[in-house]
């Protein structure tokens, strides 16, 4: 437990009180006082998100804007490339990109969401970096952008086969959008960002709202019996369960994109033979894995048993023996599968499909093998 002194050093959401009103068991994550679990518990969270639908603070994330001093937002877009591996360009106003902050060994600063907004780029970063990313951007691109941090703003993701039904009563265009369409839309009557995207492998939206407008949102959407909370514990089990990388365990600075199986990410026009290759940070050794591959990569790994493989546990060619091939990063109980499921690192010779290997569990080696991720079929509405 954390000492009061610590705890009242924690930053807090503008859905903090309602957390708490909530019945929320709140927990230090990013600098933040959050919510890991409210009374129903993570499974039935993570339940209610794969049958209905679930609402999340994800406020603590950052946003920021990058508006282009030319008034044009393709400068904006050219800029931001400096800095990225992906295609910002090519982003049409209203649509929305996953890209990755590299640095000069090729490794991942952070991740982040790109969206166009017609006059100016819109960004959401993770909580742990986002000052750092700010700091990054000011570096690098004030001369062509001005850069603002939209502190003023709270961030909710409503995900699950029935987001769509119960936003579409608070916003009128939520039917027609499509996965990655992102942009200004009123929502309950409030000035709102949407974006139908989200970290569950669920359909689902993200909503920037006002600070001050956050709570009533928030209440308003949690007034459809549809709706439940949801902490921080079922959004990591269904990311883990979509095969998507939790900044800082799956992908850090010293991970390529390639070694990450985030090539999707990384668009053509970006790689050796593009119309812009490279010229972006660590371009000459993320360009060598895509032309030549890299010696490891991130695989999805499923247990011969009941027992979770956790992160951190040492990865094993053999089931007795032999020097460590990899770790786990991220590993835990799929509750919509029933079963434990994690992501880790092996070495590329080792990646194929069906693959077995070995982790060390309490002194025990547990074969696991190399399987497809996501392990539950995403649902977004293309």
């Amino acid at each position: 437990m954390l000492a009061r002194d610590d705890q009242d050093s924690l930053k807090r959401t503008p859905l903090h009180g309602l957390h708490l009103s909530l019945g929320g068991k709140m927990v230090p994550f990013a600098g933040y006082d959050m919510p890991v679990q409210y009374p129903a518990g993570v499974l039935k969270e993570h339940l209610q998100t794969r049958s209905s639908a679930g609402l999340f603070d994800v406020s603590h994330m950052g946003q920021i804007a990058l508006r282009p001093k030319s008034g044009k937002v393709e400068d904006a877009a050219r800029a931001l490339e400096r800095l990225v591996p992906q295609d910002i360009v090519a982003i049409a106003p209203g649509r929305q990109r996953y890209a990755q902050f590299t640095n000069e060994n090729g490794g991942i600063l952070d991740d982040l969401m790109v969206a166009n907004f017609g006059d100016h780029l819109f960004l959401v970063v993770n909580a742990a970096c986002k000052d750092a990313d700010e700091a990054h951007l000011r570096a690098n691109l004030s001369g062509d952008c001005i850069i603002g941090s939209l502190e003023d703003r709270a961030l909710v993701a409503l995900q699950g086969p029935k987001a769509e039904s119960v936003l579409a009563k608070l916003c009128a265009e939520a039917p027609s959008m499509k996965f990655m369409d992102a942009g200004p839309h009123k929502v309950a009557g409030l000035d709102c960002f949407v974006s139908r995207s989200g970290y569950t492998g669920e359909d689902g939206f993200e909503i920037s709202v006002p600070a001050a407008d956050a709570e009533r949102l928030a209440k308003t959407l949690l007034e459809n019996p549809d709706v439940m909370p949801i902490g921080l514990g079922a959004r990591d089990s269904l990311r883990l369960e979509a095969g998507l990388c939790l900044y800082g365990h799956d992908i850090d600075t010293d991970t390529t994109p390639v070694e990450a199986a985030l090539e999707w990410s990384v668009q053509k026009s970006r790689r050796s033979g593009g119309a812009r290759a490279g010229a972006f940070p660590g371009a000459e050794k993320i360009l060598a894995h895509f032309d030549n591959g890299a010696s490891r990569r991130r695989v999805g790994l499923l247990a011969q048993g009941r027992a979770p493989v956790r992160e951190g546990a040492l990865l094993f060619a053999t089931s007795a023996g032999g020097e460590p091939i990899g770790k786990v990063t991220s590993g835990g109980f799929g509750p919509s599968l029933n079963a434990p499921v994690a992501m880790g690192y092996v070495p590329t010779a080792s990646s194929a499909l069906g693959t077995q290997i070995f982790a060390e569990v309490r002194g025990q080696r547990l074969a696991l093998t190399v399987a497809a991720m996501p392990f539950v079929k995403n649902t977004y509405k293309r």
